[in-house]
């Protein structure tokens, strides 16, 4: 693969690349490059994580070093209770593999690393107090206002999750950092104070944001039918689907997000067709190739929300089976991960 083919591959379906020049730099002067990916362990993982398992199978392809970060630590900072971190933790080591696995990636490149490992090292927190002394109050506050829930009191926590995040870079030692666009005033600050403190600024791809299933437009676990889990059995998938917000003629949903940036996308990748089995009375079945298809498909009302829910009901289903499968054997685990579900 040369390297306008790795370039292509990396920046199909991203929002936007910090910046598009260092990465050709990066691809032309690095053999074997490495990315990361950090999520905090707070709620139960959504099938919206598909779009970045997605593309960390891509940068897989492209010959990079792939490092998922699961940061407990910062999971307690944004509320997760401290005495259940570490079952988070192996919730969280399961689906996050299992999904990769699951869209046919190869996993030989890919590593996970436990936040708290790096982060209680001497030196990291040296470098923290050395990065306080650089950001001011408002810019942490700033660049975490998208992705921790400060609320009318905020705690110094939501201050310290965006300079622990910028220096997760220097010590995982990579080259590239992956997020969706909300984190993408933290990618901000980590660029502009990483180097006041004598590190180099790395790379920044955005993925786009996944709507959740209501109208509100976002998948959290505090709004009910917001989102698919991986432990939601078909018949679940189903009822949430129904009643998940997808007008007619409107792309701009979660049920449409998920269709397009995932679904279409691996149905491409392995040279598949989307069929959507519909009733001879309601035009028969349908049949798409390419997100673009559906898309168009879709806005002209040629397809029905109802039928497009059906059908990817069931491509969800099969989707993560596996990873249910191996979450079904843990159930002592999954309890004691989220002992309110």
């Amino acid at each position: 693969m040369n390297i306008q083919e790795k370039l292509k591959l990396i920046k199909r379906n991203t929002q936007e690349i910090l910046t598009e020049e260092d990465l050709v730099k990066l691809l032309e002067t690095k053999e074997n490059p490495s990315v990361y990916l950090g999520t905090s362990i707070t709620g139960s993982p959504s099938i919206a994580y598909f779009t970045w398992a997605i593309k960390l199978s891509d940068f897989l392809k492209a010959g990079f070093k792939v490092k998922v970060l699961l940061a407990d630590i910062h999971g307690a900072l944004d509320n997760t209770p401290w005495d259940i971190l570490e079952k988070r933790y192996e919730f969280y080591s399961i689906v996050i593999p299992g999904m990769i696995e699951a869209i046919g990636g190869d996993l030989s490149n890919f590593e996970i690393v436990k936040g708290s490992d790096i982060q209680l090292d001497k030196k990291y927190v040296m470098d923290l107090y050395r990065l306080s002394s650089e950001v001011s109050v408002r810019n942490s506050t700033k660049a975490s206002s998208d992705v921790v829930k400060h609320g009318d009191n905020p705690k110094v926590a939501g201050i310290i999750y965006p300079l622990l995040q910028s220096l997760d870079e220097v010590y995982l030692d990579v080259d590239v950092q992956l997020g969706s666009q909300d984190q993408r005033k933290i990618f901000v600050l980590a660029s502009e104070f990483l180097p006041k403190i004598n590190y180099k600024k790395r790379v920044h791809v955005l993925l786009p944001f996944i709507k959740g299933l209501t109208k509100e437009g976002k998948m959290s676990s505090s709004i009910e039918n917001s989102k698919i889990d991986f432990l939601d059995n078909f018949e679940t998938i189903q009822k949430k689907l129904k009643s998940a917000y997808c007008p007619e003629g409107d792309i701009n949903n979660g049920v449409f997000d998920f269709a397009k940036y995932v679904l279409m996308t691996i149905k491409e990748d392995n040279n598949e067709a989307f069929v959507i089995d519909r009733p001879e009375k309601w035009g028969g079945p349908l049949s798409f190739k390419t997100k673009e298809q559906l898309e168009k498909n879709f806005l002209s009302k040629q397809l029905h929300p109802q039928d497009l829910k059906k059908a990817l009901g069931l491509e969800i289903n099969k989707l993560i089976e596996p990873v249910r499968k191996k979450l079904e054997t843990k159930s002592d685990l999954v309890s004691e991960a989220y002992p309110n579900r």
